[in-house]
């Protein structure tokens, strides 16, 4: 197929442009760089730098050619120091490419969400779990971009694909905990701080295996809306974390906690997605969330 990234110089999405072409794909990507590097985008495939909340670079990228997009990127800090312009971002994009790709008669949009459109829900967290009650501008407005393409599947020839990720870990990860802990233990590797009590639980899942179960849902899936929690059955904790970390490079340190049960405003203290309606389709994955963690450190202390 030929397929179109956003977000194709991120963390998931340069990685899922590397798959992509591996299966012998024609993969164009497209990204700001504000969270991305050009230089993970492999050399085979085409790359558009461009931001697509600007309706002329939706215009430029999107056309009749692609089979799918893939719609990655996105405003992903949950504590987004501007909510409002965050929400507004997320959705208008999502909405100028929908928008785009219906025009083109593209077939296909998979769209990745995520866990923070449940808010704070039981655990395991089935996918038709209501009342959905995100408690951050960003776990809205996934939820809000959901509903756009909801509308747009049930109103048009689109398929959607939503992926619902729990955490997801593995190289170029920047901006979340394990490399957190890794710069701070390399700077000084007698003192930890750590956001919160440390006993914040959630599920953790290697890159790998996302990219594993984002391609059988794709193979495997029917629409209009077909909608996937990928995740663990497992949950690791934030301090089990910083014991892996410290164990990875060879510290002893001394944990300092903030206090609280969330490591910031928005933040899902617990986090257990079900995994039921995947393992219906064939696929589960092979690591649990602390080998998952555990691999990602090793990956990522060679790394940074």
């Amino acid at each position: 197929m030929k397929a179109l990234v956003t977000g194709g110089a991120g963390f998931i999405g340069s990685h899922l442009v590397e798959r992509l072409t591996r299966m012998g794909h024609d993969v164009t990507a497209v990204d700001d760089l504000s969270n991305g590097r050009a230089e993970w985008v492999p050399d085979d495939c085409a790359f558009v730098e461009g931001d697509l909340t600007d309706s002329a670079t939706v215009d430029s990228v999107v056309d009749g050619s692609y089979d799918s997009v893939f719609h990655l990127a996105s405003r992903k800090a949950v504590d987004d120091d501007d909510p409002r312009g965050q929400f507004r971002e997320n959705t208008a994009m999502t909405g100028a490419l929908v928008d785009a790709a219906v025009e083109a008669g593209i077939p296909e949009f998979l769209f990745t969400s995520t866990s923070t459109v449940y808010g704070e829900a039981p655990r395991p967290t089935p996918e038709d779990y209501a009342p959905l009650e995100p408690i951050s501008a960003y776990g809205a407005s996934k939820l809000a971009c959901e509903g756009i393409l909801s509308a747009a599947a049930h109103t048009s020839d689109l398929t959607v694909y939503n992926y619902r990720f729990a955490n997801i870990v593995g190289p170029r990860l920047r901006g979340a905990v394990i490399p957190d802990f890794i710069e701070k233990l390399r700077a000084d590797p007698s003192e930890l701080t750590i956001l919160g009590d440390g006993r914040q639980e959630k599920s953790y899942m290697h890159l790998q295996e996302c990219l594993d179960a984002m391609v059988h849902v794709h193979a495997n899936a029917s629409g209009p809306v077909a909608t996937y929690n990928l995740g663990t059955r497992t949950t690791t904790s934030v301090t089990r974390i910083a014991e892996l970390v410290s164990e990875e490079l060879g510290v002893t340190p001394t944990y300092r906690y903030t206090g609280g049960e969330r490591g910031w405003t928005g933040d899902v203290p617990r986090m257990r997605l079900s995994i039921e309606k995947l393992a219906g389709l064939g696929w589960t994955p092979e690591l649990s969330s602390e080998d998952a963690v555990r691999r990602a450190t090793a990956e990522l202390a060679r790394e940074i």
